[in-house]
């Protein structure tokens, strides 16, 4: 079976169920999780196969050609996010004990439908699954290029098929920022302007962000803002330069290079920007986390720098969430328990950390989806190496770094910046299908994860990224 990611068990059977117009799916109803579930498996078996399969909440009447989703307390081992999945030629069954499980067990389900001479079938099989770590993620930088609500919502209806679950935007940086704050409207009035290369710019309304978050949220994705502090801050200092220690209004910047700004740690002002900021963005941040980047902060003081951090750590606590950082917030004195470091520079030889901390992996030379793919790739850049198809796969994060256990590692997650990014499908040629490697180390087993296997399995999507219009990147290393 082609799944990916790949479940913990499968157990193959002989037969097939048979999926036709008499296929009923039954779920409870009056549930608003458990109806959008419902809605999306009837619109998605719809587009794979034309079939328009019909609803029902009772089973009783007749117990054959159902497919019936279930929330069961039984399944409490499973996770909040694991599910059963059973085929039988009379009947499917998905259970779980969070409606997230029945939504997961759906992805695999839609991954099994087969069409053979003018039927369509499912083979028989029971699955038990569920992820081995929490965090499975994709950044997206909106802030070198910026990219609206439809082209993010597109991205999530893609992230779904394999279990993604988290979406960190990139929103502010030297070349934009793209969040609206009301305290200081100046920062997407003057910062949001401009773009890599001088382009048009661009900047979410609090209204657009929330739809962004409501419409993750009902697909199973918790939205992480990052508002990149102290460095990468040259568009905040464009809009309101007594931010800078000099006081002096820089330009608007429209190149690359990195490391060049720096708020100003000994201004009280400074303090109240931060403060003000962190307290509009969790006000619309129904997650747990904030990002404050932390990364590349090379005009800041090592002394300024650890204020920095454990001053924006306590207004993030302060205002109810926890703080995610590049892998640089180590640096800083006593950071919080509660806390993850984002690890990414794999030639940091002076990354150390407490014990008290857990990680999202994002080695660069591994996860980084705007890296080029091989020397013949026009799109994309190459600082931390080509990374192909195989490079995504074939790694394991409890390896990166010696030391670490498992239950270190919170999750993993494929950065996508884009200074050479311009439309959704460009976002699409760079992720696919490398992303979908590194979602099966996010949930899949490493005792089950081999790369001459998974390359088969993957040279099977074609037909489902095709089916969704992906322009995925036909990599050589695959058998399409």
């Amino acid at each position: 079976m082609n799944i990916i990611p790949l479940p913990q068990s499968i157990k193959s059977g002989k037969g097939h169920f048979y999926l036709n117009n008499k296929s009923r799916i039954i779920s409870k109803t009056g549930d608003l999780e458990q109806d959008y579930i419902t809605s999306y498996l009837v619109s998605q078996i719809y587009e794979y196969t034309g079939l328009s399969v019909l609803i029902s909440g009772d089973s009783e009447s007749d117990p054959s050609n159902i497919i019936s989703l279930e929330l069961l307390d039984n399944q409490v081992e499973i996770g909040n996010e694991g599910y059963c999945l059973s085929i039988g030629e009379n009947q499917v069954k998905i259970s779980a004990h969070k409606p997230a499980g029945i939504f997961y067990g759906v992805q695999t389900f839609i991954q099994l439908i087969c069409k053979d001479n003018g039927e369509i079938l499912i083979p028989e099989c029971e699955i038990i699954d569920y992820p081995r770590f929490q965090y499975r993620g994709m950044m997206l930088d909106v802030a070198r290029h910026f990219f609206g609500v439809d082209d993010v919502k597109r991205l999530i209806d893609l992230l779904v098929l394999y279990k993604i679950n988290f979406l960190h935007l990139h929103l502010t940086d030297d070349q934009g920022w793209r969040i609206q704050i009301d305290s200081w409207p100046k920062l997407t009035e003057i910062g949001g302007s401009t773009s890599v290369g001088g382009g048009t710019g661009g900047y979410y309304s609090k209204d657009d962000f929330k739809e962004i978050v409501v419409y993750a949220a009902k697909n199973f994705i918790t939205v992480i803002p990052e508002i990149d502090l102290p460095g990468h801050t040259n568009a905040a200092l464009a809009s309101y330069p007594e931010l800078n220690k000099d006081g002096v209004v820089p330009e608007l910047y429209t190149g690359i290079e990195v490391g060049f700004s720096s708020l100003c740690v000994e201004k009280e002002k400074t303090f109240k920007f931060i403060d003000d900021v962190i307290c509009e963005i969790a006000e619309i941040t129904p997650g747990s986390y904030i990002h404050i980047g932390g990364d590349e902060a090379k005009s800041t003081s090592t002394e300024d720098y650890q204020k920095f951090i454990q001053y924006i750590e306590s207004v993030i606590q302060k205002y109810g969430k926890k703080m995610i950082g590049w892998q640089e917030i180590v640096k800083a004195d006593s950071l919080g328990e509660n806390s993850i470091v984002q690890y990414w520079n794999h030639i940091d030889e002076d990354f150390q950390l407490s014990k008290d901390n857990s990680l999202i992996m994002s080695p660069a030379n591994k996860t980084y989806l705007d890296m080029r793919y091989n020397r013949k790739t026009k799109m994309g850049l190459k600082w931390a190496g080509y990374v192909s198809v195989k490079d995504a796969y074939d790694w394991e994060p409890t390896d990166e770094l010696e030391g670490v256990k498992e239950n270190q590692v919170f999750g993993v997650e494929a950065p996508l910046w884009s200074e050479m990014l311009h439309t959704i499908k460009d976002i699409e040629f760079m992720t696919f299908p490398r992303l979908i490697g590194i979602a099966e180390i996010g949930w899949s087993s490493k005792d089950g994860r081999n790369w001459e296997e998974y390359k088969v399995r993957l040279a099977s999507h074609e037909e489902i990224l095709t089916g969704k219009s992906i322009n995925f990147y036909k990599s050589k290393l695959i058998d399409w």
